[in-house]
């Protein structure tokens, strides 16, 4: 392990919020019983949030950002990891609590690591990263309810963006037939290539919502929120399903109860941070199995460490297509 080495550290004083380039060693990680060597991170639309603190996602300074990481294991005391193991770690409070995988290094709890998929590279697992694995999840919550392809289509919300971009590729690949949103209408060509079988502006999403609309489609992956989310939720037919896991589009839900106890439509919310293990695995295990290796690639764009805070700013801006991965090392 080299000493010192690189990372970015997010420091607030009296004039605010600051991420600046910084030279640490393994003496300035905090607690944890395994030291991974960082290869790879990603930039989420959280990861913007914390980078240009336009939102009070730290809640401890100073703060290496990062929501997820990929690597090597270097060091542990952890019995259930050894130096040379891969691995992937998503949320349990990186970049809010604990520091991230802006960092060559990162030293964290054993228990809240997943072995790296075989049929993924470093790289490619954060190509998927915490967007993806979320998109993931919420796939599993509409099959849980009974959301199947001959149910019905499937709207994705942003679906350009990461959690977007990844549900319409593994929902295309399972066989439902995927309605995308985006307010981007120059991305058709590659939201179809990921297998999008009709693409809608997201204008219709964005209107005053009614507390019932006409019947569109069995399930919806959200990651919108706000007139969006109401809006999908109004056209979800009968016992249909959506499952929610953002808010870039707002925190606040202007619908009824309407859909609820007239159609039976269930909303289901996608904690991506503190899942527990076992359904934490299973959903890399699916993405494994359900997730065409060569569309991520299609999706992906690679930037160095320090890139990632001019693409926070993107991120935020809705100019980011797909998923970014950042080299660390």
């Amino acid at each position: 392990m080299k000493s010192p080495f690189k990372a970015i550290l997010v420091q607030k004083n009296d004039k605010g919020q600051s991420a600046d380039d910084a030279s640490l060693t393994l003496n300035d990680l905090m607690d944890g019983d395994v030291v991974v060597a960082v290869s790879h991170s990603t930039v989420n639309y959280k990861d913007g949030l914390v980078l240009t603190g336009r939102s009070p996602v730290v809640r401890k300074f100073p703060m290496i950002p990062g929501i997820d990481l990929a690597g090597t294991v270097a060091e542990s005391s952890n019995p259930n990891w050894k130096p040379g193991d891969k691995v992937v770690l998503n949320g349990y409070g990186l970049s809010e609590t604990h520091y991230g995988g802006y960092s060559e290094y990162a030293r964290v709890k054993g228990e809240w690591l997943v072995p790296l998929p075989s049929a993924f590279s470093a790289a490619e697992a954060m190509a998927i990263g915490t967007a993806g694995y979320t998109a993931m999840l919420a796939v599993m919550a509409l099959e849980d309810l009974h959301v199947t392809p001959d149910k019905g289509a499937v709207v994705v919300t942003g679906a350009a963006g990461g959690v977007g971009s990844v549900a319409v590729a593994v929902l295309a690949k399972l066989g439902y037939r995927v309605i995308a949103s985006t307010g981007r209408p120059e991305e058709e060509a590659y939201l179809k290539s990921l297998g999008a079988a009709e693409i809608i502006a997201r204008s219709e999403l964005a209107a005053d919502p009614k507390p019932l609309a006409k019947e569109r489609w069995a399930g919806g992956v959200d990651s919108v929120g706000s007139k969006t989310l109401a809006n999908v939720l109004a056209a979800t037919s009968y016992q249909g399903a959506v499952a929610a896991c953002g808010l870039a589009g707002g925190m606040d839900l202007p619908t009824s109860v309407a859909p609820f106890i007239l159609r039976g439509v269930s909303l289901l919310g996608i904690d991506s941070v503190q899942m527990p293990m076992p359904r934490r695995r299973q959903a890399w295990e699916r993405l494994a199995r359900d997730l065409d290796v060569k569309k991520l690639a299609s999706m992906t764009k690679t930037i160095p460490l320090s890139e990632v805070r001019k693409a926070a700013d993107d991120i935020l801006a809705g100019k980011i297509r797909g998923r970014l991965v950042v080299e660390v090392q």
